[in-house]
């Protein structure tokens, strides 16, 4: 069977006899795996398609459980992401994030839509690259259903006295709640009325609202140390390569 569909590169791997493996995020089909005998050398339309964050439009042919890649020419490359070492990291671990956030051939028109959003501002972006990508991350969360219950104690219900965020349980705590689990569990992060308020409007705002925000340095870090584990507990979403890298700057 022969199609044709938008998609995002994610991942390209060389394998034997100039073959080439790549991981494509597609509009229509969801995450693919496809093989390629396309040369990526040159700045042909085809070349600049198959590396990581091209945005392409892609002839491909279905046998079976397997998918072959017989044509492709690029829509956008994103080239200057790569041009810029805060950019590309940032840009690099929201891409991982997608990989392991998506399943294998699951639709996820919104997703792709958000991911290609992403990409775009931040080829964009000159400062606080950071910022977009934990609001990348968090809405990507909420599309998936993953997203944390922000608005009353994950435990009672209450809407009051929100101090405590506890990761195991996916929510916010009431002050009565945190202190019952305090000694029980050692994820909980305390928590503020500006901390839930950052996280509920990066979660709710359209991204392109996100353009020029820039979180201070301690309220993004608090939301960084919140996803990750969050991420890790929840989706197994842990070991991002290039994020190891961001904390190593």
């Amino acid at each position: 069977m022969y199609t044709e569909t938008e998609g995002i590169v994610l991942k390209q791997t060389k394998i034997a006899a100039g073959r080439r493996m790549l991981v494509i995020f597609s509009k229509h089909y969801g995450k693919i795996s496809a093989g390629t005998y396309i040369s990526e050398r040159g700045n042909n339309k085809s070349a600049l398609a198959l590396r990581p964050f091209a945005y392409g439009k892609y002839q491909i042919r279905r046998t079976g459980d397997y998918y072959h890649i017989n044509g492709c020419e690029t829509i956008s490359s994103h080239y200057s992401i790569g041009e810029d070492i805060d950019k590309f990291l940032c840009a690099s671990c929201g891409m991982e994030f997608t990989n392991k956030l998506l399943p294998e051939e699951a639709e996820a028109k919104k997703l792709f839509v958000l991911f290609s959003e992403f990409l775009d501002m931040m080829e964009k972006r000159t400062k606080k690259h950071e910022t977009l990508l934990v609001g990348y991350q968090l809405k990507a969360l909420a599309l998936s259903g993953s997203a944390p219950l922000l608005d009353s104690c994950v435990m009672c219900g209450s809407k009051e006295n929100l101090t405590g965020f506890s990761i195991t349980d996916g929510g916010t705590l009431c002050e009565a709640c945190k202190a019952l689990k305090r000694n029980k569990e050692r994820l909980i992060y305390e928590t503020d009325f500006d901390i839930l308020n950052v996280i509920k409007f990066l979660i709710q705002k359209p991204l392109s609202q996100l353009e020029n925000l820039a979180l201070g340095d301690s309220t993004l870090e608090k939301i960084k140390m919140i996803l990750k584990d969050y991420a890790v507990c929840h989706l197994d979403i842990g070991g991002l390569k290039s994020e190891e890298c961001m904390n190593r700057r």
